[in-house]
């Protein structure tokens, strides 16, 4: 799993040149896709990081009335919201070229 902690990614919404995007592929709409897939991985990565982050805080009570706040618990979320959104991560790494891809049919007209 790739540390995201570290990520260039701007925290804020900003404009990208689509020619950059569309590069790679040179179609946008494949771009588009291709980081949207990576987006989704990282959004599931960072969840399952988080829940297990949270579960080692966590205080099991048999009560349903009682309802305790965790400062530990409330930390680790906020770290977590400080990050760069999933599909921020997603297009830095495109931009950057760490994102993988292929066109099966592309692969399978060269056999």
């Amino acid at each position: 799993m790739k540390d995201y902690k570290n990520s260039e990614a701007p925290i804020t919404t900003i404009t990208f040149d689509k020619t950059k995007i569309e590069k790679p592929t040179q179609n946008i709409y494949k771009a588009i896709t291709i980081m949207s897939k990576r987006a989704t991985q990282i959004s599931e990565d960072l969840k399952s990081e988080l829940i297990d982050k949270l579960e080692e805080f966590a205080t099991f009570n048999d009560s349903l009335e009682e309802v305790f706040e965790n400062k530990e618990q409330i930390e680790v979320s906020r770290f977590y919201e400080r990050l760069p959104k999933p599909t921020a991560i997603a297009v830095q790494e495109w931009l950057d070229g760490e994102i993988y891809h292929r066109t099966p049919e592309e692969n399978d007209n060269n056999l």
